[in-house]
Protein backbone atom coordinates (compact mmCIF):
# COMPACT_ATOMS: atom_id res chain seq x y z
CA UNK A 1 0.00 0.00 0.00
CA UNK A 2 3.05 2.31 -0.43
CA UNK A 3 1.78 5.33 -2.05
CA UNK A 4 -1.43 4.67 -1.80
CA UNK A 5 -3.61 8.15 -1.33
CA UNK A 6 -5.51 5.97 1.10
CA UNK A 7 -2.85 5.34 3.33
CA UNK A 8 -2.89 6.39 7.32
CA UNK A 9 -6.32 5.05 7.38
CA UNK A 10 -6.85 3.14 10.44
CA UNK A 11 -8.14 -0.02 8.85
CA UNK A 12 -7.83 -2.72 12.12
CA UNK A 13 -9.54 0.13 14.24
CA UNK A 14 -12.22 0.79 11.72
CA UNK A 15 -13.09 -2.89 11.81
CA UNK A 16 -12.93 -3.80 15.24
CA UNK A 17 -14.91 -0.87 15.90
CA UNK A 18 -17.72 -1.51 13.34
CA UNK A 19 -17.95 -5.32 14.94
CA UNK A 20 -17.99 -4.53 17.84
CA UNK A 21 -21.13 -2.49 17.11
CA UNK A 22 -22.45 -5.30 14.87
CA UNK A 23 -22.36 -8.26 17.44
CA UNK A 24 -23.73 -6.08 20.57
CA UNK A 25 -26.65 -5.88 18.21
CA UNK A 26 -26.91 -9.05 16.74
CA UNK A 27 -26.33 -10.54 20.35
CA UNK A 28 -29.47 -8.65 21.39
CA UNK A 29 -31.57 -9.92 18.51
CA UNK A 30 -31.52 -13.34 19.85
CA UNK A 31 -32.46 -13.23 23.01
CA UNK A 32 -32.57 -17.07 24.47
CA UNK A 33 -36.18 -17.50 25.17
CA UNK A 34 -38.37 -20.60 25.01
CA UNK A 35 -38.04 -23.01 22.68
CA UNK A 36 -34.37 -22.80 24.07
CA UNK A 37 -32.34 -25.04 21.30
CA UNK A 38 -33.56 -23.27 18.41
CA UNK A 39 -32.25 -20.13 19.71
CA UNK A 40 -29.00 -21.41 21.34
CA UNK A 41 -28.97 -22.55 17.89
CA UNK A 42 -29.35 -19.60 15.87
CA UNK A 43 -27.00 -17.70 18.28
CA UNK A 44 -24.07 -20.51 18.11
CA UNK A 45 -23.42 -19.61 14.64
CA UNK A 46 -24.35 -16.42 14.40
CA UNK A 47 -22.24 -15.30 17.66
CA UNK A 48 -19.50 -17.87 16.40
CA UNK A 49 -17.26 -14.31 15.21
CA UNK A 50 -15.64 -13.77 12.13
CA UNK A 51 -14.53 -10.52 10.99
CA UNK A 52 -17.89 -9.51 10.26
CA UNK A 53 -17.36 -8.16 6.44
CA UNK A 54 -20.45 -8.69 5.32
CA UNK A 55 -22.15 -6.16 7.24
CA UNK A 56 -19.13 -3.57 7.50
CA UNK A 57 -19.36 -3.52 3.85
CA UNK A 58 -22.85 -2.31 3.96
CA UNK A 59 -22.24 -0.02 6.68
CA UNK A 60 -19.12 1.80 4.56
CA UNK A 61 -20.99 2.10 1.23
CA UNK A 62 -23.65 4.06 3.01
CA UNK A 63 -21.17 6.54 4.76
CA UNK A 64 -19.27 5.95 1.24
CA UNK A 65 -22.03 8.22 -0.23
CA UNK A 66 -22.65 10.46 2.22
CA UNK A 67 -24.96 8.27 4.20
CA UNK A 68 -24.90 7.74 8.12
CA UNK A 69 -23.78 4.33 9.86
CA UNK A 70 -27.25 4.12 12.03
CA UNK A 71 -29.19 3.79 8.67
CA UNK A 72 -27.38 0.94 7.21
CA UNK A 73 -27.16 -0.78 10.40
CA UNK A 74 -29.92 -2.74 10.50
CA UNK A 75 -29.51 -3.82 6.81
CA UNK A 76 -26.37 -4.47 7.73
CA UNK A 77 -27.20 -6.82 10.74
CA UNK A 78 -29.84 -8.59 8.76
CA UNK A 79 -26.94 -9.30 6.04
CA UNK A 80 -25.18 -11.26 8.34
CA UNK A 81 -27.99 -13.77 9.85
CA UNK A 82 -28.30 -14.10 5.87
CA UNK A 83 -25.10 -15.25 5.67
CA UNK A 84 -24.69 -16.87 8.60
CA UNK A 85 -27.84 -19.10 7.76
CA UNK A 86 -26.56 -19.77 4.12
CA UNK A 87 -23.55 -21.02 5.87
CA UNK A 88 -25.31 -23.57 8.41
CA UNK A 89 -26.57 -25.16 4.94
CA UNK A 90 -23.79 -24.84 3.37
CA UNK A 91 -22.01 -27.11 6.02
CA UNK A 92 -24.77 -30.05 6.16
CA UNK A 93 -23.93 -32.94 5.50
CA UNK A 94 -26.16 -33.23 2.27
CA UNK A 95 -24.21 -29.99 0.37
CA UNK A 96 -20.55 -29.40 2.22
CA UNK A 97 -20.35 -31.84 4.73
CA UNK A 98 -18.09 -29.82 6.97
CA UNK A 99 -17.04 -30.65 10.43
CA UNK A 100 -15.46 -26.70 10.98
CA UNK A 101 -16.69 -23.27 10.80
CA UNK A 102 -14.88 -20.77 12.35
CA UNK A 103 -12.72 -23.01 14.24
CA UNK A 104 -15.90 -23.77 16.03
CA UNK A 105 -18.02 -27.54 15.37
CA UNK A 106 -20.57 -26.92 12.74
CA UNK A 107 -24.12 -26.25 13.41
CA UNK A 108 -25.29 -29.39 12.84
CA UNK A 109 -22.37 -31.00 14.66
CA UNK A 110 -23.64 -29.30 17.59
CA UNK A 111 -27.39 -29.63 17.59
CA UNK A 112 -28.10 -31.73 15.25
CA UNK A 113 -29.10 -31.88 11.32
CA UNK A 114 -32.33 -31.13 12.00
CA UNK A 115 -32.25 -28.63 14.37
CA UNK A 116 -29.56 -27.14 11.78
CA UNK A 117 -32.07 -26.43 9.35
CA UNK A 118 -34.34 -24.74 11.38
CA UNK A 119 -31.90 -22.73 12.35
CA UNK A 120 -30.72 -21.27 8.81
CA UNK A 121 -34.46 -20.89 7.79
CA UNK A 122 -35.34 -18.97 11.26
CA UNK A 123 -32.56 -16.86 10.66
CA UNK A 124 -33.41 -16.06 7.33
CA UNK A 125 -36.86 -15.20 8.24
CA UNK A 126 -35.53 -13.13 11.04
CA UNK A 127 -33.22 -10.73 8.88
CA UNK A 128 -36.32 -9.59 7.17
CA UNK A 129 -38.35 -9.21 10.00
CA UNK A 130 -35.73 -7.56 11.26
CA UNK A 131 -35.39 -4.66 8.29
CA UNK A 132 -39.09 -4.73 8.38
CA UNK A 133 -38.78 -3.72 12.35
CA UNK A 134 -35.92 -1.74 12.62
CA UNK A 135 -35.71 0.37 9.41
CA UNK A 136 -37.30 2.82 10.82
CA UNK A 137 -35.75 6.04 9.45
CA UNK A 138 -35.30 4.81 6.12
CA UNK A 139 -37.72 5.57 3.52
CA UNK A 140 -40.44 3.34 2.06
CA UNK A 141 -38.96 3.18 -1.39
CA UNK A 142 -35.37 2.92 -0.69
CA UNK A 143 -36.68 -0.09 1.94
CA UNK A 144 -38.65 -1.79 -1.19
CA UNK A 145 -35.62 -1.53 -3.30
CA UNK A 146 -33.38 -2.96 -0.73
CA UNK A 147 -35.67 -6.04 -0.08
CA UNK A 148 -35.38 -6.96 -4.07
CA UNK A 149 -32.19 -6.55 -3.89
CA UNK A 150 -31.37 -8.93 -1.12
CA UNK A 151 -33.84 -11.16 -2.20
CA UNK A 152 -32.66 -11.73 -5.60
CA UNK A 153 -29.26 -11.91 -4.34
CA UNK A 154 -29.77 -14.81 -2.35
CA UNK A 155 -32.74 -17.10 -4.29
CA UNK A 156 -32.45 -18.58 -7.40
CA UNK A 157 -30.59 -15.97 -9.39
CA UNK A 158 -28.29 -15.55 -7.37
CA UNK A 159 -26.39 -17.61 -3.81
CA UNK A 160 -28.82 -20.64 -4.56
CA UNK A 161 -28.09 -20.58 -8.36
CA UNK A 162 -24.38 -20.92 -7.29
CA UNK A 163 -25.07 -23.25 -4.81
CA UNK A 164 -26.53 -25.95 -7.04
CA UNK A 165 -23.98 -25.39 -10.60
CA UNK A 166 -21.20 -26.04 -7.66
CA UNK A 167 -23.55 -29.26 -6.24
CA UNK A 168 -23.47 -30.46 -10.13
CA UNK A 169 -19.93 -29.41 -11.04
CA UNK A 170 -18.47 -32.43 -8.41
CA UNK A 171 -16.60 -34.68 -10.08
CA UNK A 172 -16.83 -33.68 -13.69
CA UNK A 173 -14.40 -31.41 -15.45
CA UNK A 174 -15.93 -27.80 -15.20
CA UNK A 175 -14.68 -24.86 -17.61
CA UNK A 176 -13.45 -21.05 -16.18
CA UNK A 177 -16.45 -19.72 -17.62
CA UNK A 178 -18.82 -22.34 -15.53
CA UNK A 179 -16.94 -21.49 -12.32
CA UNK A 180 -16.95 -17.95 -12.84
CA UNK A 181 -20.67 -18.62 -12.85
CA UNK A 182 -20.26 -20.93 -9.71
CA UNK A 183 -18.86 -18.44 -7.76
CA UNK A 184 -20.68 -15.47 -8.94
CA UNK A 185 -23.80 -16.08 -7.82
CA UNK A 186 -22.74 -18.17 -4.79
CA UNK A 187 -20.09 -15.48 -3.31
CA UNK A 188 -20.10 -12.79 -4.99
CA UNK A 189 -23.70 -11.95 -5.38
CA UNK A 190 -24.86 -11.13 -1.61
CA UNK A 191 -21.68 -9.43 -1.75
CA UNK A 192 -22.93 -7.12 -4.40
CA UNK A 193 -26.29 -7.10 -2.52
CA UNK A 194 -24.00 -5.35 0.37
CA UNK A 195 -22.69 -2.65 -1.09
CA UNK A 196 -25.75 -1.79 -3.54
CA UNK A 197 -28.18 -2.23 -0.29
CA UNK A 198 -25.82 0.50 1.65
CA UNK A 199 -25.52 2.80 -1.47
CA UNK A 200 -29.21 3.06 -1.94
CA UNK A 201 -29.68 3.83 1.74
CA UNK A 202 -27.14 6.34 1.52
CA UNK A 203 -29.00 7.80 -0.94
CA UNK A 204 -26.94 7.07 -3.60
CA UNK A 205 -27.33 7.35 -7.66
CA UNK A 206 -27.11 4.81 -9.84
CA UNK A 207 -23.79 5.31 -11.07
CA UNK A 208 -22.69 4.76 -7.84
CA UNK A 209 -24.45 1.98 -7.59
CA UNK A 210 -22.92 0.17 -10.79
CA UNK A 211 -19.56 0.88 -9.17
CA UNK A 212 -20.04 -0.59 -6.37
CA UNK A 213 -21.48 -3.50 -7.86
CA UNK A 214 -18.79 -4.10 -10.09
CA UNK A 215 -16.39 -3.80 -7.08
CA UNK A 216 -17.90 -6.06 -4.92
CA UNK A 217 -18.31 -8.69 -7.56
CA UNK A 218 -13.96 -8.28 -8.14
CA UNK A 219 -14.20 -8.84 -4.18
CA UNK A 220 -16.23 -11.34 -4.07
CA UNK A 221 -14.36 -13.76 -6.86
CA UNK A 222 -11.54 -12.03 -5.34
CA UNK A 223 -12.60 -13.99 -1.88
CA UNK A 224 -13.57 -17.44 -3.79
CA UNK A 225 -10.34 -17.32 -5.75
CA UNK A 226 -7.98 -16.57 -1.89
CA UNK A 227 -10.14 -19.39 -0.66
CA UNK A 228 -9.38 -21.94 -2.96
CA UNK A 229 -5.77 -21.00 -2.78
CA UNK A 230 -5.65 -21.17 0.87
CA UNK A 231 -7.33 -24.50 0.79
CA UNK A 232 -4.62 -25.93 -0.73
CA UNK A 233 -1.82 -23.86 0.86
CA UNK A 234 -2.51 -23.97 4.95
CA UNK A 235 -3.69 -26.45 6.94
CA UNK A 236 -6.95 -26.79 9.69
CA UNK A 237 -6.03 -25.61 12.35
CA UNK A 238 -4.70 -22.35 9.97
CA UNK A 239 -7.75 -21.85 8.25
CA UNK A 240 -10.25 -22.64 11.04
CA UNK A 241 -12.41 -25.32 9.02
CA UNK A 242 -11.37 -28.39 7.20
CA UNK A 243 -8.44 -27.85 4.66
CA UNK A 244 -8.51 -29.99 1.59
CA UNK A 245 -11.46 -30.65 1.27
CA UNK A 246 -12.39 -29.44 -2.72
CA UNK A 247 -9.92 -31.46 -3.38
CA UNK A 248 -10.99 -34.70 -1.93
CA UNK A 249 -14.55 -34.08 -3.00
CA UNK A 250 -12.93 -33.37 -6.75
CA UNK A 251 -14.95 -30.36 -6.95
CA UNK A 252 -14.14 -27.62 -9.73
CA UNK A 253 -11.54 -24.87 -8.32
CA UNK A 254 -9.54 -22.26 -9.37
CA UNK A 255 -5.96 -23.60 -8.33
CA UNK A 256 -7.22 -27.06 -10.35
CA UNK A 257 -8.64 -25.04 -13.20
CA UNK A 258 -6.30 -22.59 -14.10
CA UNK A 259 -3.21 -23.48 -11.88
CA UNK A 260 -2.18 -21.97 -8.58
CA UNK A 261 -0.02 -19.38 -10.22
CA UNK A 262 -2.34 -18.26 -12.36
CA UNK A 263 -5.24 -18.60 -9.68
CA UNK A 264 -2.49 -15.69 -7.75
CA UNK A 265 -2.09 -13.63 -11.24
CA UNK A 266 -5.91 -13.98 -11.05
CA UNK A 267 -6.52 -12.53 -7.64
CA UNK A 268 -4.27 -9.72 -8.03
CA UNK A 269 -5.89 -8.62 -11.36
CA UNK A 270 -9.70 -8.80 -9.47
CA UNK A 271 -7.86 -6.53 -6.72
CA UNK A 272 -7.06 -4.27 -8.68
CA UNK A 273 -10.14 -3.96 -10.96
CA UNK A 274 -12.27 -3.58 -7.59
CA UNK A 275 -10.01 -1.12 -6.07
CA UNK A 276 -10.05 1.31 -9.66
CA UNK A 277 -14.26 1.27 -9.35
CA UNK A 278 -13.67 3.41 -6.13
CA UNK A 279 -11.14 6.58 -8.11
CA UNK A 280 -14.44 8.49 -8.60
CA UNK A 281 -15.36 8.43 -4.80
CA UNK A 282 -14.09 10.51 -2.21
CA UNK A 283 -10.57 9.29 -1.12
CA UNK A 284 -11.60 9.49 2.74
CA UNK A 285 -14.89 7.57 2.46
CA UNK A 286 -13.70 5.12 0.08
CA UNK A 287 -10.60 3.74 2.05
CA UNK A 288 -12.64 1.61 3.90
CA UNK A 289 -13.41 -0.27 1.27
CA UNK A 290 -10.10 -0.03 -0.46
CA UNK A 291 -8.64 -1.26 2.92
CA UNK A 292 -11.25 -4.51 2.62
CA UNK A 293 -10.25 -5.35 -1.05
CA UNK A 294 -6.42 -5.86 0.41
CA UNK A 295 -7.44 -7.25 2.93
CA UNK A 296 -9.34 -10.31 0.85
CA UNK A 297 -6.86 -10.61 -1.07
CA UNK A 298 -4.24 -10.64 2.19
CA UNK A 299 -6.00 -12.69 3.97
CA UNK A 300 -4.51 -16.02 5.78
CA UNK A 301 -7.66 -17.68 6.86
Amino acid sequence: MQGSPFQGFEFEAYMAIKAKKINKILDDAIPLRHPLKINEAMRYSLLAGGKRVRPILCIASCELVGGDESLAMPIACAIEMIHTASLIHDDLPCMDNDDLRRGKPTNHKVFGESTAVLAGDALLSLAFEYIACNANNVSPDRLVRVVAELSSAIGSKGLVAGQIMDIESEGRVVSLKELEFIHVHKTAKLLEACVVCGVIIGGGDDNDIEKVRIYARCIGLLFQVVDDILDVTKSSMELGKTAGKDLVSNKATYPKVMGIDEAKNFAYHLMNKAVQQLACFDTAKAAPLYHLAYYIANRQN
